[in-house]
């Protein structure tokens, strides 16, 4: 009996140390894995070829930077995911590859059911058909707990609250703190992670992204600040048309998908005023514009109605850091001439400093912004969510 009940206890304390090894190390692993699983909006500011954990639903299959099918699939090779299981947003996707080891489970064309569900995946963050994307996965679970929208993938140095507001602990984490080259160089990493569209495709983008407040059925030009039918535009002198506001033979880059259609910089203007325009580069000064009042203009130079001097720098500025040369593209900068020809260079560099700071964003601006963001693009302009980077990288 004294052996039965000196075992008794001993059996009750190796059960005891039994369920802590199995389940500590469970708890353990859980709480590391929610610390560091990224929202999808994280993963698409973060391809800079680290490994993360992702969690998001399913939408349906990638086919292009542009188009995810969502029925009548065609491979088991890859799937996008987003934050929220409604998305229509191509560019608020995250491209996954599929390998060979999930593709039983996680391929679409085999599981069309998995539309819908929400899907944990680690991998490598790089871009996958051009666009933000996470490849070589190494695992592949279904379900998962939603991170945190604010959380951040990288840690960001305890700062006072900056303009850009909920962007800086997501989209801008990897810039926040720095400044010059660093600054320059994280920017550039962040904004390149874009979906591009079709320069038939800008007509429609511009119809929502300068949208007249105050009516919904026009659109608001560049340079004459008139309000106008999203409808009337085309080639006739009273038209609208799309402005590029980097000039277009400035890099010679025309009307092709990249920087010749990017919305960061394509306006709805006057098409007379836009011709008066031309490709000149940006200063102070000259004749007053007719049709434009508040603009001025000369040989070489235009300079823009005071209420969107700031916009016009910022989207100079935008071009100046998305576009480094490193895609095919030419590696365009700000410089202080104004007579930069075909060369991939846009003046004044000082006045746009200046109008910068003299002009900051406007509501208007703002929602562009956001619009081009959320619809459109799937990147943002930095410089009106900070203008005060102007400064940090050029001033």
């Amino acid at each position: 009996m004294r052996s039965s009940a000196r075992s008794g206890p001993r059996r009750l304390v190796m059960a005891f140390a039994l369920a802590v090894v199995l389940v500590a190390p469970v708890a353990v692993t859980a709480a590391a894995s929610a610390a560091t699983t990224l929202t999808v909006a994280q993963a698409l500011a973060a391809q800079d070829g680290r490994t993360a954990t992702v969690t998001g639903y399913v939408i349906g299959q990638p086919t292009s930077n542009t188009t995810v099918l969502r029925s009548g699939f065609t491979s088991d090779t890859a799937i996008a995911i987003a934050d929220t299981a409604a998305e229509t947003g191509p560019s608020r996707m995250l491209y996954v590859q599929v390998t060979t080891a999930y593709r039983s489970t996680f391929g679409l064309l085999t599981n069309p059911g998995l539309r819908g569900q929400r899907v944990t995946t680690t991998g490598t963050l790089t871009a996958y058909f051009s666009h933000g994307g996470l490849k070589n996965p190494t695992a592949m679970t279904l379900g998962g707990t939603a991170p945190s929208p604010s959380q951040s993938p990288t840690p960001v140095p305890t700062t006072t609250p900056a303009p850009g507001g909920d962007y800086d602990s997501t989209y801008y984490a990897n810039a926040i703190g720095k400044s010059g080259t660093a600054l320059r160089s994280s920017l550039h990493s962040i904004i390149k992670v874009q979906t591009k569209l079709s320069y038939d495709q800008v007509w429609e983008a511009l119809r929502d992204t300068d949208q007249d407040p105050a009516n919904s059925s026009n659109v608001i030009l560049l340079y004459t600040g008139r309000s106008q039918s999203k409808t009337s535009n085309g080639g006739g002198v009273d038209d609208w048309n799309r402005e590029h506001v980097w000039a277009k033979s400035h890099g010679d880059f025309g009307t092709a998908t990249g920087p010749g259609t990017d919305v960061h910089h394509l306006r709805p203007t006057d098409v007379s005023v836009n011709s008066t325009r031309g490709n000149k580069d940006f200063d102070n000064g000259g004749s007053p514009v007719a049709e434009a009042p508040g603009c001025y203009t000369d040989a070489d130079s235009w300079e823009p109605r005071n209420a969107v001097k700031g916009d016009v720098a910022r989207m100079i500025m935008y071009m100046a850091i998305r576009y480094e040369g490193t895609d095919g593209w030419p590696n365009l900068e700000l410089n202080q001439s104004v007579n930069n020809g075909t060369a991939p260079y846009h003046g004044k560099m000082s006045v746009l400093l200046q109008w910068n700071q003299a002009d900051p964003p406007d509501a208007f601006e703002k929602r562009r912004n956001q619009r081009i963001y959320e619809r459109w693009q799937g990147n943002r302009n930095p410089f009106v969510d900070h203008p005060e980077w102007a400064g940090a990288i050029w001033g």
